[in-house]
This record gives C-alpha cells, sequence and structure tokens, in this order.
C-alpha cells in the first residue's frame, strides 16, 4: 500500500503526519491506536519511507528508492521492529533493541524503531522502554502500535503523541481474514465481530465460528417454521456450544447480525453477514414488517443487556425464543 491509498484510507490520520513532516514538527514517539485492520503498521512504515526516502519528491515516499525498499522488507539497517514473543514483549528484548540502538548511534541519521502490540510489554519490558523514550542515543523516532492503549503504562502514554485511526470499514477487515485463505462467508462474520475473535488466534476459533453459524441459521428456521423443535435445540446444542457469558454473547450478536440482514434487504443492501443466507433471508424480509423487525432486534439487544447482569443463561434463551416466536 503506498501513501496515496492510506490517505484515503486514514485522511486525518496522513493529514496530521504530512503537516508534522512538512513543518519539521515531528515528535519523538507517537502511539498509533486503534482496531485491528485500521493500518497502523503499514502508516507506521510508510511514514518511515517518507523520512528516509532518497528521491527528489518529499511530499511522499517513491516506493522505488534503495531505502523505500529495505524499509519494505524489513532489512533497513536503521528501523527496527519488536514484536511479542509469544504473549508479551519482554525486558530482554527492549534491552536488546536498545543495545542494538546504542551501538548504530555513532552513525549519522533518524533511527525508527516500531513496536507492535506494544500493550503487551511486561511492566519490566514498559519501564526499561521508558527510559529509552526519555533519554535517546542519537535522533530517534519511536512508533508504538496498540489496539489497547489503554493496557499500557500511563507513564509511556504521557511522553508519546497518540493518534487514533478510525476502524477499518467491513469490507477491508473482511479481506484481511480472505487473505488468510478464510472462507468468505465466515470472513463475513469476523469482520463485524469483537477484534479478540479476530485477532492473532483467529484460525483457532474459525471452527467454533463455523459451527456456532450454523445454530444460528437452524434455530432462526426452527423459530419461524417449526418452533416445536427450537427449546430442544436450545438444551441439546446451543446451550452446550455457548458455554461461557462470553461466547453466549457472541451468539446473541449472531442472531443480530442474521435480523440485521433481513432489514438490509428489506432496503435492497447486499452487505450481509450471511451472504449464502441470501435467500432464506429474502423470504423472510418479504414476510416480516419493519415494525415487527425492530421490535426483535430490540428483544435480542435486551437479552444481551440481561446477559450482563448475570442472568440465568438457559432462562434467558427460553425467554427470547418464545418472545421471537410469539411475534412471529
Amino acid at each position: 500500500m503506498n501513501w496515496e491509498e492510506m490517505r484515503q484510507i486514514q485522511p486525518t490520520v496522513m493529514t496530521m503526519l504530512e503537516k508534522s513532516v512538512e513543518k519539521n514538527r515531528l515528535a519523538h514517539a507517537y502511539i498509533f491506536e486503534g482496531r485491528r485492520g485500521a493500518g497502523k503498521k503499514q502508516t507506521a512504515l510508510l511514514l518511515t519511507q517518507r523520512l528516509m526516502c532518497t528521491a527528489q519528491d518529499h511530499e511522499k515516499p517513491c516506493g522505488e528508492c534503495r531505502e523505500c525498499k529495505r524499509i519494505k522488507h524489513g532489512n533497513h539497517p536503521d528501523v527496527m521492529t519488536l514484536e511479542p514473543d509469544g504473549t508479551t514483549i519482554r525486558k530482554a528484548q527492549v534491552e536488546s533493541l536498545q543495545k542494538e540502538f546504542t551501538y548504530r548511534g555513532m552513525e549519522p541519521g533518524l533511527k525508527v524503531y516500531i513496536v507492535n502490540d506494544a500493550d503487551k510489554m511486561t511492566a519490566s519490558a514498559a519501564n526499561s522502554l521508558l527510559k529509552f523514550l526519555e533519554e535517546p542515543e542519537s535522533p530517534t523516532l519511536a512508533l508504538l502500535l496498540t489496539e489497547n492503549v489503554h493496557f499500557m503504562l500511563d507513564t509511556i502514554r504521557s511522553r508519546a503523541q497518540k493518534i487514533t485511526f478510525a476502524p477499518p470499514s467491513l469490507e477491508r477487515r473482511a479481506a484481511i481474514f480472505l487473505e488468510q485463505d478464510i472462507n468468505p462467508n465466515i470472513a463475513a462474520l469476523l469482520a463485524r465481530l469483537p477484534d479478540e475473535w479476530g485477532g492473532g488466534n483467529v484460525l483457532e476459533n474459525v471452527e467454533w465460528i463455523v459451527h456456532a453459524r450454523g445454530l444460528v441459521i437452524q434455530l432462526t428456521e426452527e423459530v419461524y417454521h417449526r418452533p416445536q423443535q427450537m427449546l430442544l435445540t436450545l438444551q441439546e446444542k446451543w446451550l452446550p456450544h455457548f458455554k461461557d457469558r462470553e461466547e453466549l454473547d457472541i451468539g446473541l450478536d449472531l442472531l443480530l447480525f442474521w435480523h440485521r440482514d433481513v432489514l438490509a434487504l428489506k432496503h435492497r443492501e447486499n452487505d450481509l453477514a450471511f451472504p449464502d443466507q441470501k435467500e432464506k433471508l429474502e423470504q423472510e424480509a418479504l414476510h416480516m414488517s419493519e415494525t415487527v423487525l425492530a421490535q426483535r432486534l430490540q428483544w435480542i439487544l435486551q437479552a444481551k443487556r440481561r446477559l450482563r447482569a448475570n442472568v440465568n443463561a438457559q432462562l434467558l434463551m427460553e425467554h427470547l425464543l418464545l418472545r421471537l416466536q410469539e411475534g412471529s
């Protein structure tokens, strides 16, 4: 992705960085905060290219010079990236980064380090980085990337300028999952779910989501066409799969997405969470008024709120399904 393409995705962020570079007012440290897929890492690399590009056009990096290519491929000697080792970034990793930069500090020119998932630093790693932020050995730019800025030390947050990235579009989020060879029908759901269901362990969640999706399709069919079966399915299939409050909340989200798809088709929109179920959804759209549909969406949202109040899961779901069925 080049500078212009990122400007289309994150116009506010890119304009802010452009002005800072042009006026030579770039901060020594930035926190790039935003949802997965918002373009934080691409922006960090593009900004680094912009600062180190040797082409004559200084309004944007050329992407073709030796410096730009080395940054893109991760082998520029003055640009280092820190990634979690397992689930955390450890103190030893930060110390290794500091040692490397101290060694390279004898050479002229800007040094840049990019920390992915900066919120995953251990307390000792964060405190070690804090000293590095305050006393760099040479002209240094720190780019700290995070989806959870509130998990970072206050002392680090106070020493870096925070830039918030706009959430990525559903289309862009779905594209990220498609690039991982995830089925398009599953990608459409993952794009709508919270970040923790589409994060680094997304492949571990796919099988669970596939099963959950099938249960939603089955349960909605029974609620509206075979109500005598729905409570049995709830007892034998739904509750054993959605075992805790977090999983049940996802199940309610999937029910919500199903009904939102019905509403979307009533308005002739085609960006669906269940794209392969379009024919079935269209039939529901034909036989369901917007008033009834709005009421059903409200009931599901109420169930989500009640779930957070520790209501018994079985009673909550039985109540919801009976309301949906009686309102049909």
